[in-house]
């Protein structure tokens, strides 16, 4: 598993490769998979998260709380000025795939439940506008795997141990990554696409109502993919972020180890915490709790 960003990307220059070939070719390098085996474990998520955005979209699901649930239909139709652009597509797609997972659907941790909206919302979402094979939108996953490895290696990925910028945080970053290789971009740009997106998710808390994966961690999850379309169209542009992608990365674990326990994942803190948070949690719990 690489333990640097910065160079991954210097190797995938110097082999004049996507940094999606390199990490494809790089994983196979440690012997347990084929290329063909890891594209195939790939091409079998890639058709996961498809699913859920499908799932998703029909609007017809709830969480058990009865909180999350329909939200995404109502992006997908909007008519607000950016309606039917890859940025609703992604917000939509994004939402699709929360609601899915609190209602305890099929989804692709990616790299966490908590987090896994960001990712397919951001591909599937520029992919709608776009001819892309599934063997490119393959390459992009590979892309993010890479990026999240190196993320879990020098930070964290748990939003117990580092707060939402963990979660939806990394996930943003990995769908930066994989939105510029789908785009076409080079490894520079989709290392500085995950610096310009996870600066932006530094110090995020994770403050779930009731400890539940639902209120605002889906939403959120609308917002990371925001955040990774604005680090993709920054990087494409030619932005390059002035803190080495590494040293950011390495940022987002010291942050999250000196981040107040209320603020990671306890329910003790953030919006969990405000009046209506309490209540509404009080209100689920006592909902969900069995009966007999």
């Amino acid at each position: 598993m690489a333990e640097s960003l910065q160079e991954a990307v210097e190797a995938a220059v110097a082999a004049g490769q996507s940094l999606g070939e390199y990490a494809l070719e790089a994983e196979a390098a440690e012997g347990l998979r084929t290329v063909a085996e890891i594209e195939a474990g790939l091409q079998r998520a890639l058709d996961i998260m498809r699913n859920a955005v499908e799932r998703g979209l029909q609007g017809d699901i709830r969480s058990v709380s009865g909180l999350v649930g329909g939200d995404a239909i109502k992006v997908h139709h909007g008519t607000g000025p950016l309606a039917g652009t890859p940025f609703t597509e992604a917000l939509a797609a994004a939402l699709a795939v929360q609601e899915v997972n609190a209602a305890m659907g099929v989804i692709v941790a990616a790299p966490t439940a908590g987090g896994a909206g960001v990712l397919p919302g951001t591909l599937l979402g520029l992919a709608r506008r776009g001819e892309y094979t599934d063997a490119q939108l393959v390459r992009a996953l590979a892309t993010a795997g890479l990026v999240g490895g190196v993320v879990a290696v020098r930070a964290s990925l748990s939003g117990a141990e580092g707060g939402c910028q963990a979660e939806t945080g990394a996930a943003a970053a990995m769908a930066a990554a994989a939105g510029v290789e789908l785009l076409g971009g080079s490894p520079e740009q989709a290392m500085h696409a995950v610096a310009l997106t996870m600066q932006g998710t530094l110090g995020l808390v994770c403050d779930p109502l009731g400890g539940l994966v639902e209120v605002p961690c889906v939403y959120r999850n609308a917002t990371g993919a925001a955040m990774a379309l604005a680090g993709i169209e920054m990087a494409l542009a030619g932005v390059t972020f002035p803190i080495p992608v590494d040293e950011v990365i390495d940022t987002m674990g010291k942050i999250g180890r000196e981040m107040d326990v209320r603020y990671r994942e306890t329910a003790g803190g953030g919006l969990a915490a405000t009046p209506t948070g309490r209540r509404l949690a009080k209100e689920r719990l006592v909902q969900l709790k069995p009966r007999g």
